[in-house]
């Protein structure tokens, strides 16, 4: 027998943003902790697969159906839709500001990009003051595409939970 510890607390609402995510099983394991965490994960076309994949299904198992999904046409039509204030953080390896470092709030957009090339250049230049990084050892360039956003989005809900 295991263990299973489940919560019945509410999550504050954030948002996880895939621009041009090219591989199904991560894009459905995010969509998995997405669910978990009560957030809402949003796509930005286009995509290196179709939503009918069957590695993506699977990876997300049989809780894809359940998931909150919005698939954009763009990150600036994304953008456009959302109100004044709303706060975005582009994560990155080519930033020194780590992400434990930012006080997260409701609402906030965690955006990442594709698995091979990260977040487009143009798109950090014009965000530099929102760029956030994982800390890692030199011996590896990146992490999975799913483990970054378990490991930022957890934290931001950690922080949320925290007495204010």
């Amino acid at each position: 027998m295991g263990w299973q510890f489940r919560f019945s607390f509410s999550f504050t609402m954030f948002h996880v943003v895939l621009i041009e995510p090219e591989i199904p099983p991560n894009t459905g394991n995010i969509g998995r902790i997405c669910l978990g965490t009560d957030a809402h994960l949003h796509l930005v076309k286009p995509l290196g697969f179709s939503l009918e994949d069957r590695y993506l299904r699977r990876a997300g198992l049989d809780y894809w159906s359940e998931v909150r999904v919005t698939l954009w046409e763009s990150f600036a039509a994304l953008r456009a839709a959302q109100e004044a204030g709303v706060r975005f953080w582009f994560l990155t390896t080519k930033s020194s500001r780590i992400y434990w470092d930012v006080d997260f709030r409701d609402g906030d957009f965690l955006v990442f990009g594709r698995e091979t090339k990260g977040l487009p250049e143009a798109l950090l230049a014009a965000h530099a003051e929102h760029a956030l990084t994982i800390p890692m050892t030199d011996a590896t360039r990146s992490l999975n595409l799913a483990t970054a956003v378990g490991i930022v989005l957890f934290e931001a809900i950690r922080q949320q939970s925290l007495p204010r």
